[in-house]
């Protein structure tokens, strides 16, 4: 008699980012595959990242881990002080085809350049089948930006974003015209936030990670940012996601468009979603938010405004960046085109500035791991971009702050559209602006050491004593600086007409401000 065929075993990587339980591969258990998750010092140390970061996505990992085996799967589970640890991904993968006698290697494509680098250099020296299959989440495969724009100087998410609504029938009528008959409702999307409606109560549940906290520290993770250990509030698994997003839409769509460039002092979240790291380590699926929030307008729930800027933020945008990333790696993370070489001053570290938004944008991302999109472009990303700060150091500091990020969503969005530092591929101009703006969507300026309403010196009557928002000569200092590579965009014809309405004095007294400002950086 022949004995029956036994499969080899095959293993299938799950990195930290992959925690989806729809994805194909959990469909059922299989006895010839093991399911393989490692915590790893190669991805804690790549940068420097915020504890909540790293405490999120090994606790994250290990719940989905708890939940793959509770569905009968085999989990192999290499925990950051395993003493088989290697502490790489493909030293590691060694180790355990060597341990199971392994004939085949499987693994979701990862998003990011380096891992993904990684494991086609190791599997193109493997004796044995090695596979990339697809995440399952995304709408939109990698190449196609790539294969959209081609070689055209500028990629234009709009363009992009309109093809996304069509395939998909999001907010389009039965005539083929989208709802509201307009695409874009961003105009409207722009009120500042005065205390009414009041802001929803946060709806994460609350969780005690303080001994994994232990076990991270005592494998001399380096990290920064507050813990927040006992009392850690970002979800756990996809069902915490799936509430999150029902409170969302229930709680603050209705009121998330007219608010989503809002900023108000201790208020971490006004109207946001806080869904983003659900979203990118891919516990939520994209699909889900958008037919969550187009239901909501469809039902009379929330309105277009609203509900279109968000499904924008993820149908929209957070696909475009995505092709972007890809089409332009590697390389592209080391972009500089305005040449910006200052280091970050310390205060991205501590928070202790006395610009008050500065410090309540900083202070915040330091202390939870998250600033919405306004604090990071306008406030933290305009500061930097006027001040000249190094891209790729900014980049950094971005890639390890937040909690959501991940080097293919926050690269095109730090170096590209915050930045401008690949020249103007991502973004139309340079997101740059004075202390009015900050002024006119925030209440940070109220109470500040610092006049937004005053360009140079100090000021006298109700501003007397105070001295010149850093914001106002960085502002004009920047735009004199680049000059001869801005003036011919026709989208800063405006700011180079104010500039040549004053005279040379005047001129002279902002770059004046702005280099004394600059070389007190650390203590302003």
């Amino acid at each position: 008699m022949t004995p029956p065929h036994i499969p080899h075993t095959t293993l299938r990587l799950v990195l930290g980012d992959q925690l989806n339980p729809l994805h194909s591969w959990f469909a059922q258990p299989q006895p010839h595959v093991v399911l393989v998750l490692m915590e790893l010092r190669q991805e804690t140390d790549y940068v420097l990242h915020h504890a909540q970061k790293v405490l999120g996505i090994f606790a994250a990992m290990r719940d989905f881990a708890r939940h793959l085996k509770a569905q009968g799967h085999r989990v192999r589970y290499v925990a950051i002080d395993d003493p088989s640890n290697r502490q790489s991904l493909t030293a590691n993968l060694d180790a355990l085809i060597a341990h199971y006698n392994a004939q085949c290697v499987q693994w979701q494509a990862p998003d990011e350049w380096r891992l993904d680098q990684q494991l086609t250099h190791w599997a193109s020296v493997q004796p044995f089948e090695c596979q990339a299959v697809d995440t399952e989440h995304f709408y939109t495969p990698r190449d196609e930006c790539a294969r959209l724009f081609g070689t055209r100087k500028q990629w234009l998410m709009e363009h992009f974003y309109r093809g996304l609504r069509r395939r998909h029938q999001v907010l389009m009528n039965p005539d083929g015209q989208p709802e509201g008959e307009q695409w874009n409702f961003d105009h409207d999307n722009r009120k500042p936030w005065r205390g009414s409606p009041p802001e929803p109560a946060d709806p994460r549940p609350t969780h005690d990670h303080s001994a994994l906290w232990a076990t991270i520290k005592a494998a001399g993770v380096k990290t920064f940012g507050n813990p927040q250990a006992e009392a850690y509030r970002w979800p756990l698994n996809r069902a915490e996601s799936l509430a999150l997003l029902q409170a969302f839409v229930t709680h603050a769509l209705p009121h998330f468009g007219d608010f989503e460039d809002a900023m108000a002092t201790g208020r971490i979240r006004l109207f946001h979603s806080l869904l983003s790291f659900s979203l990118n380590t891919k516990m939520l699926q994209p699909q889900e938010a958008v037919q969550a929030a187009e239901a909501a307008y469809r039902s009379g729930h929330a309105p277009l405004p609203a509900v279109e800027g968000f499904i924008r933020q993820i149908l929209g945008w957070r696909e475009y960046v995505r092709g972007v990333y890809w089409a332009h790696m590697p390389g592209y993370t080391e972009v500089n085109a305005l040449n910006h070489q200052r280091q970050l001053p310390s205060w991205f570290w501590t928070g202790d500035t006395r610009m008050a938004c500065m410090k309540q944008a900083v202070g915040q991302s330091l202390e939870h791991a998250y600033a919405h999109h306004i604090q990071r472009l306008m406030v933290i990303g305009n500061f930097a971009l006027l001040a000249g700060l190094n891209p790729t150091e900014l980049h950094h500091w971005y890639l390890g702050v937040y909690i959501d990020a991940f080097e293919w969503v926050e690269a095109p969005n730090t170096l590209g559209m915050s930045q401008f530092a690949d020249g103007g591929r991502l973004a139309t101009k340079p997101y740059a602006a004075s202390a009015s703006y900050i002024g006119r969507m925030s209440d940070h300026c109220q109470g500040c050491a610092y006049s937004a309403k005053i360009k140079t010196g100090t000021g006298t009557g109700k501003d007397a004593g105070k001295e010149a928002c850093p914001f106002n000569a960085l502002y004009w200092d920047f735009f004199l600086r680049h000059a001869e590579r801005l003036r011919p965009n026709v989208r800063l014809a405006l700011v180079y007409r104010q500039l040549e309405k004053m005279s040379p004095a005047e001129t002279e007294a902002l770059q004046a401000q702005a280099q004394a400002n600059l070389a007190r950086i650390d203590t302003l």
